[in-house]
């Protein structure tokens, strides 16, 4: 039975540990690229945070679901919509869309999740409140992009790189439910399984898709293990148990954090030039999240301040 979703400082903490994260994932995959290709670079990270997950997950007992209620189906799907699919149609669309329309992309997961969540989770209904708050974020990401979120490319593929972008976001929403409303399930085991079907299906696409896999030089390995091992490995079962216990509108506004967080480590680590318009944008983010979570933050507050806190 499914509870509703409870928000506390640890929530936060690990929202504000994944947007640091996958903020910080562009510009190591940014790298990556110029030793690997895109669909190799995705089965990579996959394969190895996968062969990691696993060997973790056997060590605390290879469990899986926690009751004798199972859903394979539906962890199945999840595992394939988490990593696989998204990280394929990103890998493709990247190739002819801005980097500024594939953030924003990125950002809309919220706002598809947020109807999604309404209908099929317990205690996510759309308020006006949280939508007002999301819709903020939101043009907060937009005022950070620019007008690179919307130019055009150029390229004669680009309506299709643009959905593939979109569907990526979709994929992302859809397994954020899917995830929510599995029965009692270990972390681990729900992520080392979500890799496994992942890689199931991105392996074989990249072969067929780009041919053997390159040879690339040892910084290049590197990389892509730094990319399995933290944003897809441990961050994914951060993810999960974030959204099993706060829920998936919660955690999309990781969403919105990782493109600030990426322009800032742009600035701090590859000397990108700063621009004011930065801080309107911080403003307006962190206000649509203030405001989107008002509720859970006045009884964080309120708990903080008990007597018996």
């Amino acid at each position: 039975m499914q509870t509703s979703p409870e928000i506390t400082p640890a929530s936060w903490g690990m929202v504000a540990a994944l947007g640091l994260v996958w903020g910080a994932t562009f510009l190591f995959i940014e790298l990556a690229l110029e030793g690997i290709t895109p669909f190799w670079l995705a089965a990579g990270r996959i394969g190895f945070a996968c062969l990691l997950t696993c060997v973790v997950w056997q060590l605390r007992g290879g469990r899986v679901f926690l009751t004798e209620q199972t859903a394979w189906g539906a962890l199945i799907l999840s595992g394939v919509l988490t990593s696989a699919i998204p990280f394929m149609l990103l890998s493709w669309g990247q190739q002819t869309v801005t980097s500024g329309f594939a953030g924003v992309s990125m950002a809309s997961v919220t706002l598809i999740l947020l109807p999604m969540a309404h209908l099929f989770v317990p205690g996510e209904q759309i308020t006006l409140r949280r939508l007002v708050g999301l819709l903020i974020g939101f043009f907060g990401v937009t005022v950070l992009l620019g007008g690179q979120a919307f130019v055009s490319s150029g390229d004669p593929l680009e309506p299709f790189g643009r959905l593939a972008c979109l569907g990526a976001a979709a994929c992302y929403a859809g397994s954020s439910v899917l995830v929510r409303r599995l029965p009692p399930i270990d972390p681990f085991g729900l992520g080392a399984l979500a890799l496994v079907f992942g890689s199931l299906l991105v392996l074989p696409t990249a072969l067929i898709v780009e041919g053997p896999p390159p040879m690339p030089e040892p910084d290049i390995l590197l990389l892509v293990a730094v990319l399995g091992l933290i944003p897809t490995a441990g961050a994914n079962i951060l993810r999960i148990v974030v959204i099993r216990s706060a829920g998936p509108v919660f955690l999309s506004l990781v969403n919105y954090q990782v493109p600030l967080w990426s322009v800032i480590l742009g600035i701090v680590i590859l000397g990108e030039p700063f621009r004011p318009i930065l801080l309107l944008a911080m403003g307006l983010i962190l206000g649509g999240m203030v405001v989107s979570q008002w509720g859970a933050l006045t009884r964080l507050f309120r708990r903080g301040v008990s007597p018996s806190s």
